[in-house]
């Protein structure tokens, strides 16, 4: 299957330092690049690509490779520079390229490789050959890709978190361009970050797990799947049910008592030469973990410093595109989310998933949630928000199997929506409880707790909520 290998280097990796360990693979190999100049390949002398290198990444969050790596990454201190290989499946040596490639880096730049029993020992690297020769692109070429058919983009991962690094951020739109479905094939053991799980939303994209015992299933829903004309696709069953994996269904005891609060909300501002983006982002994190985001990219790792004026100048040089970017927080407080900036008819618009976890013991304070409800409305110009709870791991990664359904407990609305849905209609709710006023008493929104007795309960409530208020004209996420 194909092989991931990372170098992880305290010195920066120059074009001289990766070429000499591109080489190392052997004498009969040629370098080409693609995608602008950032990946290298290595290829055959037909020109067949083996290896794939993207530009380096400089990681200057804290806990990021251990996020992503896991714990063979526990020492690496930051910052550091990320050297990512993707080795071909077409390639019978692809692991062993990949593996010499990395090593050499690393011994050259003073780092360590990624996984720790891919790096090879000096004598196992074959001698530099001092000339390379530029051989043309083939057609399509998808570094990521491993199998490639009418119907779908199959890549195979094999790493304790999958990220939404930039390949697979490139393959997904190169998907949709063409399209064709994303499906990604993992190891029982892998999981998704929260990033790549909600790029997944969505048939036919998959993710597929590859048992054991040569069988696979759907890692989101459990769904026994089998490869059918050029794609992975549901197991047909007499009964007309499709079958799932027991392994599915059998419970994380380790994380058992953990939890996760997701937040989904929309913010929308004037289009105005002042506008500074990532403020409301940045008061929630506040609100629920005490310090404010660790640092933001636009792929995964997480490369770069919490800096609001860089997210706005990167929206307003990418407008009217639109701009998503991910973010984490510090290793102590888990919490990540994703950001899509977009230029719409009434302004610029933050449309962001945010997720926090929460240790066994640990509680939601629904009283900050209020108070944070209150200050997006009176300062960010909320137009709707929902919270919602779920039993699930705290470090925020996805397993594959079955986890608790989250739970909507409360909704909000920014004074705009209001005066759409009519302000009397509006705090009238077909609810319990009457919704409490938010922001200035002149224009406020409001903030709604809906029925939580269980998570069927929670998501009629809202279903009725919605209904009520208008779900075409209020419901903007």
């Amino acid at each position: 299957m194909t092989k991931d290998v990372i170098a992880l280097t305290p010195r920066m990796p120059d074009s001289r330092s990766i070429i000499a360990a591109l080489l190392s693979a052997g004498p009969d190999f040629h370098v080409q690049s693609v995608a602008e100049g950032a990946v290298l390949q290595l290829c055959d002398g037909g020109g067949r690509p083996l290896m794939s290198v993207e530009s380096p990444i400089l990681v200057q969050v804290p806990g990021e490779t251990a996020r992503l790596l896991g714990a063979d990454a526990d020492a690496v201190t930051t910052p550091t520079w990320w050297v990512e290989a993707r080795a071909s499946t077409a390639a019978l040596e692809g692991e062993r390229i990949a593996a010499a490639f990395a090593s050499n880096l690393a011994r050259q730049l003073d780092g360590t490789v990624w996984p720790a029993d891919a790096a090879l020992p000096p004598h196992n690297a074959a001698p530099v050959k001092a000339d390379t020769t530029v051989v043309p692109t083939p057609a399509a070429a998808q570094p990521a890709v491993d199998v490639l058919t009418d119907r779908v983009a199959v890549v195979i991962q094999n790493r304790p978190v999958v990220p939404m690094t930039s390949w697979l951020s490139d393959t997904l739109r190169a998907c949709i361009t063409s399209g064709r479905a994303l499906q990604i094939v993992t190891p029982p053991d892998a999981r998704l970050s929260l990033p790549t799980r909600t790029a997944l939303t969505g048939l036919p994209n998959r993710w597929v797990i590859r048992d054991p015992n040569g069988t696979y299933y759907d890692g989101l829903s459990g769904a026994q799947l089998h490869w059918n004309d050029g794609a992975f696709t549901l197991v047909p069953a007499p009964s007309g049910e499709t079958p799932i994996a027991h392994a599915f269904t059998t419970p994380d005891a380790a994380h058992a008592g953990e939890g996760q609060l997701l937040l989904s909300f929309t913010t929308c501002h004037p289009a105005t030469d002042d506008l500074l983006l990532g403020g409301a982002l940045e008061s929630a994190w506040r609100t629920l973990t005490g310090a404010p985001p660790a640092g933001w990219a636009t792929a995964e790792p997480v490369n770069l410093p919490w800096s609001r004026p860089d997210i706005t100048r990167l929206a307003r040089h990418r407008a009217p595109d639109d701009t998503w970017i991910t973010t984490v927080g510090s290793p102590d407080c888990p919490a990540i989310a994703t950001m899509r900036v977009s230029r719409t008819e009434d302004g610029v618009e933050e449309d962001i998933t945010l997720a926090v976890g929460y240790r066994k013991g640990q509680e939601i304070a629904e009283g900050e949630l209020a108070s944070l409800a209150g200050e997006l409305v009176t300062n960010h110009n909320l137009r709707s928000l929902l919270a919602q709870h779920r039993t699930a791991r705290c470090d925020l990664t996805v397993p594959p199997h079955v986890e608790g359904i989250p739970t909507p407990f409360a909704f909000a609305l920014g004074p705009q929506p209001v005066e759409d849905a009519g302000p009397a209609h509006a705090s009238r709710p077909p609810l319990p409880t009457p919704p409490q006023p938010l922001g200035p008493p002149d224009r406020p929104g409001l903030y709604y707790r809906l029925d939580t007795a269980d998570a069927t309960a929670g998501w009629k409530s809202l279903e009725q909520l919605t209904r009520h208020l208008g779900e075409a004209n209020i419901m903007r996420t």
